[in-house]
């Protein structure tokens, strides 16, 4: 496949350890955002909706689903998992060269304790 100009940017960026680190820091929220919004839409669910499950603000779902927000805090992801019959998992990784394994956390929505 060929390369679009987009991929050599990023190649090219890549290289820079503090453009790196700043584009995966956007590839995590993008992710978080993707995977609400995802999960929403699955759920048959508008936002205003979610927000009203959540006794909250449809701007606030609107903000969680947006790739650039990067304010999520865990006990707010852990409600959105729970009113979407989901889980929240944080995964702590080694650092390139690092020896000491993945350590895993995963918070059990509450949903499944009733």
């Amino acid at each position: 496949m060929k390369k679009t100009n987009f991929d050599l940017y990023l190649e090219q960026h890549e290289a820079d350890p503090e453009m790196a680190e700043r584009l995966k820091q956007a590839d995590q929220a993008w992710d978080v955002a993707l995977q609400i919004t995802e999960l929403r839409q699955k759920a048959g669910l508008s936002q205003k909706e979610l927000a009203q499950l959540l006794h909250t603000s449809q701007q606030q779902i609107s903000r969680l689903e947006s790739t650039g927000y990067e304010g999520h805090s865990l006990s707010t992801l852990r409600r959105v998992a729970d009113a979407l019959h989901a889980r929240v998992r944080v995964v702590f990784e080694p650092i390139d060269g690092e020896e000491s394994g993945a350590l895993v956390a995963e918070a059990a929505p509450a949903y499944r304790d009733k």
